[in-house]
């Protein structure tokens, strides 16, 4: 499966390519629109929140720390959510293409993973160029932002795939999915730090892989710190899990999927 996606590898890039050139098809601006959208985002999280959430956070001293410690954690977040939320159909919505041409099915979610990345590095330099205006630039410990991508990447392509795979044979997979993901976002801490949870929840809260992955971005982008190693092990294991489960229910189910498509 892995030479085959190998041999197929510009199909992939140009797949990536034609995602972002079909979004902003007729529009006068074109790609100018990848750079205005999640500045917007951006602005909306720093500069309105700055105005209603002035509390300051342990070891920040400017009077935008809550939308920073925001953006931090929202972009971990955005990257996670988009890619598993786009693997879950992502063989039901090409079903007519897995028809029509012969390619390896596993090149749709790399894909996906790739339109994601590029999604994450704009939002991340717009990010950082909102930073700069409110004064806060964290760059010393920017060397961690490729193992925590790494982390979050495996964990939504794992669960992704995983879920993705049976939702072609039980599409309520799909429906149930969006509704957790919804409440996964509110149990990790993205808008609310874990120190104002009560300790007796603490545990629970730390069995969701996604807080030790968010922290980390808060770590790196908020303090300017190295994430907390101890916190990604857990995670780590839980993304290698994942995956293994994944490829192996994908590699028996995927002569079948045709059949059910």
């Amino acid at each position: 499966m892995f030479n085959a996606v190998w041999a197929y590898r510009y199909f992939i890039v140009s797949s990536i390519k034609t995602e972002f050139k079909t979004r902003f098809a007729r529009s006068r601006l074109g790609a100018i629109w990848m750079a205005l959208h999640p500045l917007a985002q951006v602005l909306v999280y720093a500069l309105v929140l700055s105005q209603i959430m002035t509390a300051k956070l342990p070891h920040v001293a400017t009077q935008y720390a809550y939308p920073i410690y925001i953006l931090s954690g929202i972009i971990g977040w955005s990257l996670f959510s988009e890619i598993l939320g786009k693997s879950l159909n992502i063989f039901i919505v090409n079903a007519n293409l897995l028809k029509k041409i012969s390619f390896p099915k596993l090149a749709l979610p790399i894909i996906v993973v790739g339109v994601a990345l590029v999604n994450f590095t704009i939002f991340l330099m717009m990010m950082f160029v909102v930073f700069g205006f409110l004064g806060h630039l964290p760059l010393h410990a920017l060397q961690w932002l490729p193992l925590l991508i790494i982390l979050t990447v495996m964990l939504a392509i794992g669960i992704g795939l995983f879920l993705g795979t049976i939702n072609v044979f039980v599409r309520d997979i799909g429906q149930f999915m969006e509704v957790v993901l919804n409440f996964w976002f509110w149990l990790t801490p993205v808008v609310y730090m874990v120190s104002i949870v009560p300790e007796k929840y603490h545990a629970l809260f730390m069995l969701n892989p996604m807080t030790g992955i968010v922290m980390g971005f808060q770590n790196v982008l908020l303090y300017d710190k190295a994430p907390d190693l101890n916190l990604l092990v857990y995670p780590g294991l839980f993304a290698i899990i994942s995956m293994i489960l994944a490829m192996v229910v994908f590699f028996k189910a995927r002569e079948d999927m045709m059949d059910v498509l």
